[in-house]
């Protein structure tokens, strides 16, 4: 119960921030189109630094096997809840905006600050692990889903920036190798940005959207309850069968975090891949910011459910 209390006090924080992007919409300090720019920033330079500097941390045979834990967690989740979303977009009939909102959280964005500020930051080396995961499906089933396209290209792939970080970060983890305190502090000030930066945009975005539309569309409320509902509640009775948390003395603790995760908002690069294919983009930023609005509700509940169930 305490955890969630005090998610409730950092995500109201966090809603602080997207009120302050809203505010800079309305009053025509910015325009929405100028959040691009921030976001380019949080994509290619934040997140890097964020990815990477959650690695370096001192090894130890515990961090290792907590790590492998939330890969392997995160992993089986991932197919699980694609399952259930393919079943999902069977049943109603979901477009591809809709299906792919439904099954991507926001996990990069809103997880990092929300794990930093109620776990600590030593905790940030098991949110990588899930976000290792998701990167990538972002980018080969997400970014195939999007563009119609049957095939993968590798080179795109592997040279994409946040897989880089990825690959590094695990290197220098396993490797035991250590950077310098002045890199690592000066990607620890830039990685602490993330959250101010996304929720602000975020606010931006709804600066400039008809509230009185997204609320009326009742497509949206279903894609939201599937996203912030069903979906988080199926991940708990994965973990619950699979008895992953379990395993480790931590267990529970360590998978709190990939289960935080899993029940963030609609991922906002749904709507970046939106605009990069032509495939609705306001409709997909009108999912997000719903699901953004109504998550400081289910969030808090969620986590309490995980922890009487788990």
């Amino acid at each position: 119960m305490e955890i969630s209390i005090l998610l409730i006090k950092q995500i109201l924080e966090l809603f602080l921030m997207i009120l302050m992007g809203y505010i800079i919409v309305r009053m025509n300090i910015l325009k929405d189109s100028d959040s691009r720019i921030i976001s380019i920033l949080v994509l290619y330079l934040i997140m890097p630094c964020v990815l990477i500097n959650s690695f370096q941390v001192s090894f130890t045979e515990e961090k290792m096997h907590g790590l492998l834990l939330t890969i392997a967690a995160s992993i089986l989740l991932q197919l699980a809840l694609l399952l259930l979303t393919w079943l999902f977009r069977s049943v109603f009939h979901l477009n591809v905006v809709e299906w792919t909102s439904v099954y991507y959280s926001n996990s990069g964005n809103l997880i990092i600050p929300l794990i930093t500020y109620v776990l600590g930051q030593e905790w940030l080396l098991y949110a990588s692990g899930f976000l290792s995961v998701q990167t990538v499906m972002l980018w080969t089933h997400c970014k195939n889903a999007f563009s119609d396209d049957k095939k993968w290209d590798i080179k795109k792939f592997i040279l994409n920036i946040n897989m880089i970080s990825i690959v590094a970060g695990l290197v220098l983890f396993f490797s035991k190798i250590r950077l310098p305190e002045i890199i690592t502090g000066t990607m620890s000030s830039v990685g602490n940005m993330i959250g101010p930066l996304c929720m602000i945009v975020t606010g931006m975005l709804i600066g400039s959207t008809d509230l009185k539309q997204v609320f009326s569309n009742k497509r949206i409320y279903l894609v939201t309850f599937l996203r912030l509902i069903i979906l988080p509640l199926a991940a708990i009775a994965v973990l619950f069968i699979s008895r992953l948390p379990y395993i480790l003395p931590d267990g529970k603790t360590i998978l709190l975090v990939t289960f935080l995760a899993i029940i963030t908002p609609s991922a906002s690069t749904i709507t970046q891949m939106a605009q990069v294919y032509d495939k609705d983009a306001r409709y997909a930023s009108s999912v997000n910011i719903m699901t953004t609005l109504l998550c400081i509700i289910t969030m808090p509940v969620l986590v309490y459910i995980y922890q009487i169930v788990i």
